[in-house]
């Protein structure tokens, strides 16, 4: 990551956070009373929408049904006006195929697929506004409407991005730092276990200085994790207040 500075001697980064810290993280449970389950988060100033359905029966061929667990479906879109960069297909194209595919990768680690033999669960994602750690706002959106949904999971499945610059490991990636280019990774996590869901890396990174980059990734997952479970908590207190509970 060259040109522009982003740590400053001082260690501060070009928007002020520390090297391990994560960008201010909102999100609601819940916001689509249609869908099973529905999540939005905002990470910094990425904004991710998640709805989930299922899991109900197989639709389109039998064939495609599993006997032994649930077919996860994972569909990844983003609105034309999240970037400055007008797309004409906000869906459909090779990085939302292989976003959708890592999704899937993700969730079949997490879901208790096996739960629900013979039966597909659909998480679709769309990203509203694009400002880095896309994928990372996608997972920890599509978990809590997963759960938002009832379905058994393993654990949170919570994501974060880092880099890798002068020496130090950078955590949440803003846009700005990653256009800088240089070694990036994103990670998902089973913070209970810390059993790893999938783990991306876009540029070559020396061996010695991969284990300080994974740890600055799982450390922010596992912060995601807090945060994510206050959400989960709240949701279910506000819950149980209009049932009557």
């Amino acid at each position: 990551m060259a040109g522009l500075e982003l740590l400053s001697d001082q260690g501060y980064r070009v928007d002020g956070r520390r090297a391990g810290e994560l960008r201010k993280i909102q999100a609601r449970m819940g916001v689509f009373a249609q869908a099973d389950g529905s999540a939005y988060i905002e990470q910094g100033n990425t904004k991710a929408l998640a709805v989930v359905y299922g899991p109900h029966e197989i639709r389109g061929s039998r064939a495609r049904a599993l006997p032994d667990r649930a077919l996860v479906n994972c569909q990844y879109s983003s609105a034309t006006f999240s970037t400055g960069e007008r797309k004409r297909r906000p869906h459909g194209d090779r990085k939302s195929c292989e976003m959708g595919l890592q999704l899937r990768q993700t969730f079949e680690a997490a879901i208790l697929t096996q739960l629900h033999p013979r039966s597909q669960i659909d998480i679709y994602v769309q990203v509203l506004q694009a400002d880095g750690g896309t994928y990372a706002a996608c997972v920890n959106a599509a978990t809590l409407a997963v759960l938002d949904a009832g379905i058994p999971m393993r654990d949170f499945v919570c994501a974060c991005s880092a880099g890798f610059v002068d020496s130090t490991a950078l955590a949440d990636l803003s846009h700005v730092e990653e256009a800088a280019g240089g070694p990036q990774l994103a990670l998902a996590l089973l913070p209970a276990s810390g059993q790893i869901a999938l783990l991306e890396m876009d540029a070559r990174l020396h061996e010695d200085h991969l284990e300080q980059v994974l740890e600055a990734a799982a450390q922010a997952a596992r912060d995601v994790h807090t945060l994510l479970d206050h959400v989960v908590r709240q949701h279910v207190c506000e819950a149980s207040v209009l049932l009557g509970d």
